[in-house]
């Protein structure tokens, strides 16, 4: 590895590392463009005043990024100065955003070079033929309209300061930033389907364009704790390539390697590919053997009913906003997730950074896929939502963490769902839209409530009273009509077929423990009466007859909101063992 600087320096793809590769996180010449003049007056051609510096890969809006300037800015650019290195001589170059929000022109040597809508995914381009010898210029402009509600933008709030659920906006480069060198021919991406019924998994490789001009093979070597357990060579005649391959090896009663958060076991796979016989791409990749399904109403993990312990991960830092200030920080999220008795998180109102998931799958913590949504609807909305979730649906497919996709949460982007019959073709086109791309898990149709075609009921519900949530979630009859929200859990024509019921937030609970000032759904005096409030709202959701998944309201404090398990900078409000008691249920065989 070669790497210029110590800001976020941990490799970008773990599901795809090579072993070259530049990081260009760091210090940045950076410039707001309020009046929108910088392309017309060519700021690519360093006419720019960029009289500011950024710590990329963090916004401008955050304290990591040398700024922290949270007023509007709606378009503002990025410019570098990079020395590929010349051990690289005769490779492609490509360049890596991983995320930048929302639009973004790239500019390499005054040369436009790539452009991409969606704050949320990545993307790439080759730029070998804009590069030239000694220094190289790359030059961006990002534009976030602040104001914009069609533009799909999560909890980002449209006024500047923070209020109720909506949180400080971040513009421009907010993920890692890099090149890698590769040759002509190359695998572009994989895609792996396991079958634990038949212990095989599908690899699909995805050949760069050169590839079906020459000849052209791919070993993948498959390997579990470093023991070798499968080999398999062919030739590509293809953009496409798909493999079946059996494992030699046992896979069940508790003993073989599954991949479950109890159990979470990894498959290695070494690729190489050779053209003409000489290798010219190498890399590591990893998959797990796990299944979702749903039997009988039933949500079945590897065959057998699973009950989903889920806390909402909002994925907000204090200082990095949107950006984790670290990979030690995602990990910690991780391991305090865990300790305190989830086996999951629903990532909500964001595509976490691809390290988040690598972490989730090493350590065994499901996920619930989720998105950004906007808050109203129209044409341009459709098309910029289908196009980005397209893309997240097809960076995270191969996480085995992932069980669950959630296109649209509480009608958000369509608010007049009840009604109108675009809105709800529209949902049930997001559905169908991620059952084209991904046959291998559920889709939850409209989070919380207002649902069309869904696999899974997924309700919001923030009673507080124990008495009441027992009562409401003692049938699946009752937990269908209750509206908790004043919201019908189907619309337009859409019934109860039967799908497994969760309740997918609840709780909520309020507990100041910080410098933090806020609010949230009820509110707790001292430890002892967190605890006894935490209690009621599990309680009768994990003794219920039909509920199958409970997701709690939520992790950490975010900005103004204090109804955290750990506070904005996570610590822990109570002890960790304590909420582990009550989020498992041991609270309740004791009492």
């Amino acid at each position: 590895m070669i790497n210029g600087t110590n800001i976020r320096p941990e490799y970008p793809r773990p599901s795809q590392k090579r072993n070259r590769w530049l990081s260009l996180n760091g210090e940045w010449d950076f410039a707001f463009d309020d009046e929108r003049k910088g392309e017309s007056d060519k700021w690519y051609k360093n006419a720019a005043p960029f009289y500011l510096k950024i710590q990329v890969p963090f916004a401008y809006q955050s304290t990591l990024s040398g700024i922290g300037d949270a007023s509007f800015h709606d378009v503002v650019w990025y410019r570098k100065m990079i020395h590929v290195p010349s051990e690289w001589s005769g490779q492609r170059i490509i360049l890596h955003f991983g995320a930048v929000d929302y639009k973004a022109k790239v500019w390499v040597n005054e040369h436009l070079a790539v452009t991409h809508e969606g704050g949320h995914t990545p993307f790439r381009q080759d730029i070998t033929d804009l590069l030239k010898d000694g220094g190289n210029v790359i030059t961006v402009r990002a534009e976030d309209d602040s104001l914009d509600l069609t533009q799909p933008r999560g909890k980002q709030y449209w006024e500047e300061q923070s209020a109720s659920i909506f949180y400080t906006r971040t513009t421009g480069i907010w993920q890692s930033v890099w090149l890698e060198p590769v040759h002509a021919v190359h695998i572009d991406k994989l895609k792996y389907k396991p079958d634990i019924d038949r212990n095989e998994i599908e690899i699909r490789t995805f050949m760069s364009e050169a590839a079906a001009r020459q000849e052209v093979w791919v070993e993948a070597a498959i390997s579990f704790d470093g023991k070798a357990v499968a080999e398999e060579r062919f030739k590509v005649n293809g953009r496409e390539e798909s493999r079946t391959i059996r494992l030699h090896d046992f896979n069940d009663h508790g003993l073989g390697r599954w991949w479950s958060p109890e159990k979470p076991n990894l498959y290695d796979v070494r690729f190489r590919l050779s053209v003409d016989g000489k290798i010219v791409d190498e890399f590591d990749s990893y998959f797990g053997m796990r299944k979702v399904s749903i039997e009988n109403g039933k949500f079945n993990l590897n065959n057998r009913p699973y009950f989903m312990r889920l806390v909402l991960d909002q994925g907000y830092f204090p200082d990095g906003i949107l950006t984790p200030p670290s990979e030690e920080a995602i990990l910690k999220d991780v391991e305090l997730t865990k300790a305190m008795g989830f086996n999951g998180v629903r990532k909500h109102q964001k595509t976490e950074d691809p390290l988040f998931l690598y972490h989730c799958d090493r350590n065994g913590l499901l996920v619930w896929g989720e998105c950004a949504n906007a808050y109203q609807y129209s044409e341009a909305y459709v098309g910029r939502f289908t196009r980005e979730w397209h893309e997240i649906v097809e960076r995270d497919y191969n996480h085995p963490c992932i069980v669950a996709w959630v296109p649209i949460n509480e009608s958000w982007g369509v608010p007049n769902i009840q009604i109108d019959v675009k809105q709800q073709q529209h949902a049930l086109a997001m559905y169908h839209l991620v059952k084209s791309l991904d046959e291998t898990r559920p889709v939850i149709g409209n989070d919380g409530w207002e649902m069309l075609e869904t696999d899974l009921v997924a309700i919001h519900d923030y009673e507080w009273r124990e008495e009441v949530l027992a009562e409401r979630y003692v049938s699946s009859d009752s937990a269908i009509e209750a509206m908790p929200a004043n919201r019908r859990i189907f619309v337009g024509g859409a019934s109860y077929k039967g799908q497994p019921i969760m309740v997918t937030e609840f709780g909520g609970i309020s507990f100041r423990k910080s410098d933090w000032e806020g609010w949230g759904y009820s509110g707790a005096s001292d430890d002892e009466d967190f605890l006894k409030r935490l209690n009621a709202v599990f309680r009768p959701l994990l003794m219920s007859p039909v509920v199958q998944a409970v997701c709690y309201t939520q992790l950490t404090d975010v900005e103004q909101e204090i109804n955290g398990l750990l506070t904005y900078d996570r610590v822990p409000k109570v002890p960790l063992e304590a909420i582990r008691q009550i989020v498992t249920g041991q609270s309740n065989s004791q009492s």
